[in-house]
């Protein structure tokens, strides 16, 4: 398989670990956090997945305290007892600096933040960014998916392969690992039910009703995929402005090649003819966005009201409000929703990203914006 370097992620690692004495690298299974960390210069690498490397840490104040250097913890959900020995050593030695990596997001912040307040910096590692890649190869990333194996196959046949296999792996060993005790037949039906929401506003309890369970147990499944990296819940913004407003959560799923491995869709030609097209694009562009800006997800979020005016992307920076309205269209246009979102929002500016290769106004703080060119070096503030 060919080795991409992922520039941007790992300037972004190593700035954080001449900062902080631990760094957490976070991210779904499979999405190259073990390659990315293997590059860094470090002294001693402990895999929690490997029998040899559990049995070395059988005493882990005995097998750290001697060591010197960068330590790589990989798979550290796996022995979450270790998060107050770490603070203890970096505390202790000032020779030592821990990289820890980790696939399930919800348990593992919240033990490390309480062992390691203050001592702890977090990177959330997504798959390959079209610059990664190349942005000639933009569509097979979209179609594939960031994840490398996926992205990096031989043929659209060899990608669909792995990410099925993928799937159900995550469901069979990966989530049971978690200590989840849910079937894996269920929580496949359950997230291919999901995948219809993708880009939509989510009813919890109408997808309780359609799979027989209820609207608690629903979020409880939603929480284990959003979790570990599988779904994005975006929530809405709201303000105070006299509308009536939406208030439910959208659902998006994270990676675009598992999104259209649980929809079936398997080569460019079926994507382009299914009815979710614009709706996964809409999503690839958005997680693709999300990252560029380097915003935590708590202070994402879309916009909607029942009269019908909505906003794809909300955020605020610099005292000021931002939008993005993501359009799978050759030539994006403005429309009323976008000036109520305008004025309703107080936007500094509202962009129209689009899969086009121009970048043009289109009316006073509305600007099309093709995804291409939304880079860390061109920024969108």
């Amino acid at each position: 398989m060919v080795l991409i370097e992922r520039k941007k992620d790992f300037k972004e690692i190593q700035k954080l670990i001449r900062s902080f004495p631990v760094v957490a690298v976070l991210g779904a299974r499979q999405c190259g956090k073990t390659t990315l960390v293997r590059k860094l210069p470090y002294k001693h690498y402990f895999d929690l997945e490997n029998p040899r490397d559990i049995a070395r840490l059988e005493q882990p104040q005995l097998a750290l305290e001697g060591l010197k250097g960068t330590i790589v913890m990989d798979e550290i959900q796996r022995m979450p007892e270790l998060f107050p020995l770490l603070r203890y050593l970096v505390d202790k030695k000032q020779d030592q600096k821990y990289i820890i990596l980790g696939s399930a997001s919800r348990n593992l912040l919240q033990q490390s933040s309480e062992s390691l307040a203050g001592r702890i910096a977090y990177y959330q590692l997504g798959g390959f960014r079209p610059e990664d890649v190349g942005l000639n190869n933009m569509e097979r990333l979209w179609l594939r998916g960031g994840l490398p194996r996926s992205c990096l196959a031989k043929s659209d046949e060899e990608s669909c392969l792995w990410r099925e296999n993928y799937i159900s792996t995550f469901l069979e060993r990966d989530i049971p690992q978690l200590g989840i005790q849910i079937p894996s037949r269920m929580m496949r039906r359950f997230w291919t039910m999901l995948s219809h929401y993708h880009g939509s506003i989510i009813n919890y309890a109408e997808l309780g009703r359609s799979f027989g369970i209820s609207d608690m147990t629903v979020r409880r499944y939603c929480d284990i995929l959003e979790g570990t990296y599988m779904i994005r819940v975006l929530q809405p913004w709201h303000v105070n402005i006299g509308k009536r407003l939406v208030k439910r959560p959208k659902i998006y799923l994270r990676d675009s090649g598992l999104f259209h491995s649980l929809m079936s869709i398997d080569t460019p030609q079926q994507l382009h003819s299914h009815n979710k097209l614009g709706a996964s694009w809409e999503g690839f562009a958005l997680e693709h966005t999300s990252r560029v800006l380097g915003k935590e997800e708590h202070s994402l979020y879309f916009w909607s009201t029942h009269a019908g005016a909505e906003l794809d992307l909300f955020w605020q920076s610099g005292g000021k409000n931002w939008g993005i309205e993501f359009k799978y269209i050759d030539a994006p246009r403005t429309t009323k929703s976008m000036s109520v979102a305008i004025n309703d929002l107080n936007l500094a500016r509202l962009w129209v990203v689009y899969p086009g290769d121009e970048q043009y106004s289109l009316a006073d703080k509305i600007v099309a914006m093709p995804l291409s060119r939304i880079t860390n070096n061109n920024r969108l503030q």
